[in-house]
């Protein structure tokens, strides 16, 4: 089976209809340290190392990184479910991988700056956490859009207790998501937060008996594959905004990405099906 590593490499040349008939045909890929499926329009990846409780070492990652940035880019993918195992999302990064390195190392390497390319893709990603999701992985989690948990799901930014700070972007992140006092807490203290806590602080969405959590999520991305692909992703990149610009700017650029719809035969048959009283069609047109 190639990878999708592989099938970048191979199908370069190759006419973009031709590539996308490759990948939709592709419901699998190999990985050492991930496992990808395509699930209907739904990109299913899961972390894939359990003896190491998913840690996230550079391997897992440049996979991870490589197989969704290639499935963003595939039209017949609307919507990615990130997960691990029952037992672990992922406890965190490597510590074995990271315990030798230097500042040199870090510095220069630019080391973990690559992480965030996950927030930045197109499509939406719903994390399906159960068990630990402490470190990097719970940064990994944060940088995805939807956080589904199971009842049995723990959060916490320990990096503290092992002489360090988050890196990932646990200190950014976790205080957009829960305020400073308890993002505050957690990182100083190393403190877990239960699926119920994180619930209740607005970090999850929802908690589902952990033998669900998965299957929720492909769910509900299933509902987010089936309409306006172009629409998802402004709504999407509208949100996103509030974090990153003050109110006036964000309301200018929801109201233009508004206004934008309105340019597209999507927009036309959503409006035309509610008035007629039936089921949209949208063709991402």
């Amino acid at each position: 089976m190639l990878s999708l590593r592989r099938i970048a490499v191979t199908t370069r040349n190759l006419p973009f209809s031709t590539i996308q008939g490759i990948r939709s045909l592709t419901t699998k890929a190999s990985y050492n340290n991930i496992l990808v499926e395509k699930r209907g329009k739904v990109a299913l990846l899961t972390l894939n190392r359990p003896k190491a409780l998913n840690a996230l070492n550079s391997e897992l990652m440049n996979e991870l990184q490589d197989a969704m940035s290639t499935l963003d880019t595939d039209s017949g993918v609307g919507a990615f479910v990130l997960t691990g195992s029952e037992k672990a999302f992922a406890a965190g990064a490597d510590i074995k991988e990271m315990s030798s390195k230097t500042f040199v190392d870090t510095y220069k390497g630019n080391w973990l700056s690559n992480w965030g390319s996950i927030s930045r893709l197109r499509k939406p990603i719903i994390a399906a956490v159960n068990g630990y999701a402490l470190g990097g992985g719970c940064e990994v989690a944060m940088m995805c859009d939807i956080i589904y948990a199971g009842d049995n799901a723990r959060f916490g930014q320990p990096e503290i207790t092992i002489g360090t700070i988050p890196g990932g972007g646990g200190t950014q992140r976790l205080i957009r998501a829960i305020g400073k006092a308890r993002a505050m807490e957690m990182i100083l203290t190393g403190e877990q937060m239960t699926a119920e806590e994180a619930l209740r602080s607005g970090l999850v969405a929802k908690v589902f008996p952990k033998e669900e959590t998965v299957a929720k999520a492909i769910e509900t991305a299933e509902k987010i594959s089936s309409f306006s692909q172009n629409h998802v992703i402004m709504a999407k990149e509208a949100v996103n905004q509030a974090y990153e610009v003050g109110l006036q700017q964000g309301l200018l650029f929801e109201l233009r990405s508004f206004w934008t719809t309105f340019a597209t035969e999507d927009q036309k048959e959503g409006m035309a099906a509610f008035i007629e009283k039936r089921k949209p069609n949208f063709r991402d047109q």
